[in-house]
């Protein structure tokens, strides 16, 4: 018998049959709704799926039962790129972007990622924890059970081993499910910016020493950061000693990051908002996955945002993603990043809700376990005082989610007004 019982729900989004290969192209529309739908969870997992009746007939007692009507239920959002190991927060530069000032411009003045390095670099691993968890809560609050961490605001390897660290304890302390990254490779420190090749070099030394606490290596391969043969450099050296790879790739500038992605046959690159169609053409004969960041665009007050409408008319996988950090996109808020790509990339809201769910997933290794309501996976689901899934978008800017369910146990209950009155 259950532990638990999810009874009743309006629409229960099961984003059902994926779990091998990210969803693309039609399949992207499908959520594999069940109207008054119902899940079983026993021991962490989801034991059946189905309607609230043949569910109710078969389980009679003996569970808790979470009645869930008059709203949705669907899979954790999985937040497959975020930043969100930092200290302090940087709205001055935002008040200088407003006045007309360029990201660029800020980061070669010392402001941006290098202003928050110096920051984090004076933190003790305790403070590291004590923010960082504030962090996760708001964003396991707005319906993310499942989340990737970068490091990459430390820069040397006392700094970057203690975000690495620090990640490493959240793993076993918060309910969230957390992949950390290393991405030493953010931008080239002051220390070395009259010679980058020297600190390639020694990330390159790094990278056996921080293999035990992350899964991922990444590299932000754009103007301002890394060319393409150091991103290579590093990726190859990480990926010889047993890194799974994600790149940052057409943020800013096309400078040949997809070509070398696909080469290297990264799981995941991310950006994209300048890729080139014949880029395209390339990432559709890979396996490797496209993670989207609207709230980059939007929060830098970009008039572009990646071609999302024709990447799926081409049949790619994409995936959504906050990039949750202190510069660029200063929000956890999943439910926001399906609203903006739908208003700004033109996804259907389907499709994003695919992106933020069992794509995330894919672009973490880890679609076996979650991402989707299938029987066996981990029993991750929030419900959502809505009635209908697309009033995710619809009603932006709010935070929908009322009971989010981690491993088959209750963490967040939200009460929240009759905001639909």
């Amino acid at each position: 018998m259950p532990d638990l019982l999810i009874v009743h729900c309006n629409q229960l989004l099961t984003v059902c049959g994926a779990s091998r290969t990210p969803k693309s192209s039609h399949d992207m529309d499908d959520l594999g709704i069940i109207t008054d739908g119902a899940v079983a969870i026993k021991n962490k997992k989801i034991i059946d799926v189905g309607t609230t009746g043949r569910l109710k007939r078969y389980y009679r007692k003996g569970a808790k039962v979470i009645d869930a009507s008059g709203k949705i239920a669907l899979p954790g959002f999985v937040d497959s790129h975020t930043h969100a190991v930092f200290a302090g927060s940087r709205e001055q530069e935002f008040v200088q972007r407003l006045r007309g000032e360029t990201y660029l411009n800020i980061l070669k003045k010392g402001g941006g990622i290098l202003s928050t390095v110096k920051k984090t670099r004076s933190l003790s691993m305790r403070e590291l924890i004590e923010s960082t968890t504030k962090h996760l809560d708001i964003m396991l609050s707005h319906g993310t059970t499942t989340a990737e961490v970068k490091s990459g605001y430390g820069l040397n390897l006392k700094s970057e081993l203690r975000i690495l660290k620090t990640l490493q304890h959240l793993k076993k302390s918060h309910p969230m499910d957390i992949v950390p990254t290393f991405l030493g490779a953010h931008v080239v420190p002051p220390e070395y910016k009259t010679n980058p090749a020297t600190y390639v070099d020694l990330l390159c030394t790094m990278l056996p020493k921080v293999k035990p606490y992350a899964t991922f290596c990444d590299v932000f391969c754009d103007e301002g950061a890394f060319d393409v043969k150091q991103s290579e450099n590093i990726l190859k050296t990480a990926k010889d000693i047993g890194f799974k790879l994600k790149i940052h790739a057409n943020e800013f500038k096309d400078i040949g990051g997809v070509s070398m992605a696909v080469k290297l046959r990264v799981m995941s690159v991310d950006h994209l908002d300048t890729i080139q169609p014949n880029d395209l053409q390339k990432l559709k004969k890979s396996k490797t996955l496209c993670v989207l960041l609207p709230g980059v665009s939007f929060f830098l007050m970009k008039e572009h945002f990646s071609p999302a409408r024709m990447m799926l008319e081409k049949g790619l996988a994409i995936a959504l993603a906050t990039d949750f950090n202190p510069g660029t996109s200063p929000s956890g808020n999943m439910q926001m990043m399906i609203t903006l790509a739908c208003l700004k990339m033109g996804m259907t809201p389907a499709q994003a809700i695919n992106a933020a769910t069992i794509n995330g997933a894919h672009a973490l290794g880890m679609a076996h376990q979650t991402g989707s309501i299938e029987t066996g996976k981990q029993a991750d689901i929030i419900i959502l005082d809505i009635q209908d899934y697309n009033q995710i978008p619809y009603y932006f800017g709010i935070n929908h989610v009322n009971v989010v369910i981690k491993n088959g146990r209750v963490v967040v209950n939200n009460k929240q007004p009759n905001y639909l009155t």
